[in-house]
């Protein structure tokens, strides 16, 4: 019969994260595993949780920033609350991400440019060797 909860490796396989990744996540309280000795049993809401902080993480999320969305579930008008901020939250990261997006291609056009210089160069360094020989 499945339990409703994981173990560590089971999350750690479900999840492509490490058992270090998992106690971290604990230590910061993110996660709230229910104890049993030294085993770890993860709850459904366990893995909805890292669901989130994985795709925050994803998206540049700092992990206080994920820690006070999950929070903002069980408060007042939770849903709801959480929702908007994430949100918002998204839009000044997408907003962050297009910049570093733009800047990166500016950089790259930059450099292929240096490239096609470059490459040039050492073709009529090549040519006037060999003339020269």
């Amino acid at each position: 019969m499945k339990t409703d909860t994981m173990n560590i490796r089971e999350m750690c396989d479900a999840f492509d994260v490490t058992a270090r990744t998992l106690r971290f996540y604990e230590a910061k309280e993110l996660l709230f595993p229910i104890r049993e000795g030294q085993k770890r049993l993860f709850t459904k809401r366990d893995r909805a949780r890292l669901k989130l902080i994985l795709r925050g993480k994803r998206f540049g999320f700092s992990l206080e920033e994920i820690r006070q969305l999950l929070d903002l579930y069980h408060m007042d008008n939770g849903p709801e609350a959480q929702l908007a901020k994430t949100y918002e939250l998204s839009q000044n990261h997408l907003a962050n991400m297009e910049a570093q997006k733009a800047e990166l291609e500016e950089a790259i056009s930059e450099l292929k440019e240096q490239l096609a210089w470059g490459e040039q160069k050492l073709a009529q360094m090549a040519k006037e060797k060999h003339v020269a020989a």
